[in-house]
């Protein structure tokens, strides 16, 4: 445990910005205060807007150059030689030296914060040639020794390679590199890990709290994954609208939390593991909700969706006249069922082609071979027309609802577009259906004059939900379709999505890389790696009884919502997962299945893992 005595490297003491808006100021943040240690990790929490990066980037005074200003309030920091300075008076020269030099930042979408026409060796030594007066030649060695302690596998070929060359997880290695490249003082990391898959987060937190272990650097880690705070924090401070409500030790939050808005933050955290020993998917109660119904959903023994051999794969061109050169095997020889009513999930990393396998199923993409049989019609069998009509019984919400939706319609005709596109209804009737469909995803009827902006994250996947089920269908396509949300609004989405299917018997193909939300939705699971299914079977069969090797990988690698059970690094061991490019001439195997249970099937096929 850190000594209580330490002087603290930053202190913010009673910060206050303020947003100039056409409708007058917004403040941003409201006398907010806490202090960070050398060595210590202090973890920084709340919902979208709770004002967590503003603190961040008031602290690196980049909040100018976003509209914001600090009108009170001192951040005090301690640059190791003399007394401490007040970095809101501190003029944009010395900034200039403390910004990289003396205080680092870890953004939390590593294709923005990478400059896409430099290589990652150009962009390493940069930060080192301007604040370390390196040589080139020091400040190559520098970078190559940089990579190598973020676990980048091949360093010297990285070097010389441009940021789209990398998957995400190692392009998150090489900023957190840049950030470590002059030993800063301070380490500000804003949502570092929300766009990784479990695996790779897993791998990237043990990795920066090894790094802050070595360095004695202290962090501030912004986040609003409660179990990513179990897993890194030494203290907590809970942010709310602007304010701070909360702050303790990590073990006294989560043991004994006293605000009440921190309270309701750990009730929506779904839990691996709290659905063992239930049979059936049922919604999460949660704090301050009247009558909610907290009924299990059986669903039906009916199969609605039958896949078979399902395969797609996407032509790598090349050459003078763009002749197939190689193919990518995105979903190779995969077969499920999912029954009326009842969820089937598939869990992976990105790129073992889960969305794929989403997208063929209403032929977003061509699949290239196998049988979908939906409600006894064949989709694969079918013309331009024919897929049209069939498209009344499947839809699909996207990972990203406002790419999803028209940002110049408004939201009544966006919800009202399927119903006119297939003639269901017309006039006041629809608006009338639309009406009674955002009463459904609990949405205020004045909310159907509005535009997707004037919206916030989960409202807008409320939309995506309500224009999804316009045209009553059976099965629904939910892609990461809770990924991008706060912990609280994603268990309110969640929770409607189960109460949509109870009341009227959906089923759904939920598409996830997040293990805990996929134990508390689904009836049936199937993992994903490199296009094939390694392992189905029903929840209870797969989270409580993984067989394959990969499975069990990702089971460990799931942070869990409690600072008494930390993951360490050698907990970690996976594999890199090969590439899925294979000649014209590559022939696969085709997948086979041993049964450990009825209904628990594991591939016994080479899988590359």
């Amino acid at each position: 445990m850190l000594d209580q005595e330490t002087a603290p490297i930053a202190r913010i003491e009673g910060l206050r910005v303020v947003f100039g808006t056409r409708d007058g100021p917004v403040v941003g943040v409201e006398d907010v205060s806490f202090d960070i240690k050398p060595g210590e990790t202090v973890c920084v929490v709340g919902e979208s807007g709770s004002g967590k990066s503003v603190s961040s980037l008031s602290m690196m005074r980049l909040i100018e150059y976003g509209g914001g200003e600090i009108e009170g309030g001192r951040i005090m920091f301690d640059r190791g030689n003399g007394p401490d300075v007040n970095l809101v008076d501190t003029d944009q020269d010395d900034m200039r030296h403390i910004r990289g030099n003396e205080i680092g930042m870890i953004f939390q979408e590593p294709m923005t914060a990478l400059n896409p026409v430099f290589t990652v060796g150009r962009q390493l030594t940069e930060g080192l040639r301007v604040h370390k007066n390196m040589n080139r030649r020091e400040a190559e060695a520098r970078a190559l020794e940089l990579l190598r302690e973020v676990r980048i596998p091949e360093p010297e070929r990285r070097l010389k390679q441009f940021p789209h060359e990398l998957s995400g997880g190692m392009r998150q290695r090489v900023v957190i590199a840049m950030a470590m490249a002059c030993r800063p003082r301070l380490l500000i990391a804003d949502e570092p890990t929300t766009a990784l898959d479990v695996t790779i987060q897993a791998e990237i937190l043990a990795l920066m709290d090894r790094l802050k272990r070595e360095t004695g650097t202290a962090v501030m880690f912004i986040t609003h994954d409660m179990a990513v705070v179990a897993q890194m924090a030494d203290r907590v401070v809970v942010m709310y609208r602007g304010n701070k409500v909360e702050e303790g030790p990590v073990e006294e939050i989560f043991a004994n939390p006293k605000h009440d808005y921190t309270k309701a933050l750990l009730a929506a955290v779904p839990k691996l593991g709290e659905m063992t020993g239930k049979a059936a998917p049922e919604p999460m109660k949660l704090m301050g909700v009247e009558g909610q119904n907290i009924a299990p959903i059986p669903g039906t023994d009916e199969v609605l969706l039958s896949v078979k051999n399902l395969t797609t794969r996407f032509a790598v061109l090349g050459g003078l006249l763009r002749r197939t050169v190689a193919n990518v095997h995105a979903v190779e020889d995969v077969s499920f069922e999912i029954n009326r009513g009842q969820t089937l999930s598939l869990v992976g990393e990105s790129g073992c082609g889960k969305s794929t396998a989403g997208r063929s199923l209403l032929r977003l993409v061509q699949p290239q071979s196998g049988h979908i049989l939906l409600d006894g019609v064949d989709i694969m069998a079918l013309d331009n027309e024919g897929l049209r009509t069939a498209r009344l019984d499947m839809q699909m919400i996207f990972q990203d609802p406002f790419a999803s939706l028209n940002p110049q319609m408004q939201l009544l005709d966006q919800v009202a577009e399927p119903m006119r596109n297939y003639n269901i209804a017309s006039g006041s009737e629809i608006e009338d259906r639309v009406a009674s469909l955002f009463d459904r995803v609990q949405l205020p009827r004045s909310f159907m004059r509005r535009y997707p902006h004037e919206m916030s994250g989960g409202q807008r996947q409320r939309i995506a939900i309500a224009r999804a089920l316009a045209l009553n269908p059976k099965l629904i396509v939910a892609d990461e379709s809770v990924s991008a949300l706060d912990v609280s609004v994603q268990a309110q989405v969640l929770n409607l999505m189960m109460e949509l299917q109870a009341d009227l018997g959906l089923s759904f193909l939920f598409i996830s890389h997040d293990m805990a939300v996929v134990e508390r939705v689904s009836h049936t699971v199937g993992v994903m790696y490199l296009g094939r299914i390694v392992e189905m079977g029903s929840r209870a069969q797969v989270f409580e009884n993984p067989q394959h090797p990969y499975t069990k990988a990702l089971m460990k690698a799931v942070p869990v919502a409690d600072p008494t059970n930390r993951k360490s690094e050698k907990d970690l061991n996976f594999k890199p997962i090969p590439s899925p490019i294979h000649g014209p001439d590559y022939r696969p195997d085709r997948s086979r299945y041993h049964e450990v249970a009825p209904g628990h099937l594991i591939l016994t096929t080479d899988s590359g893992y």
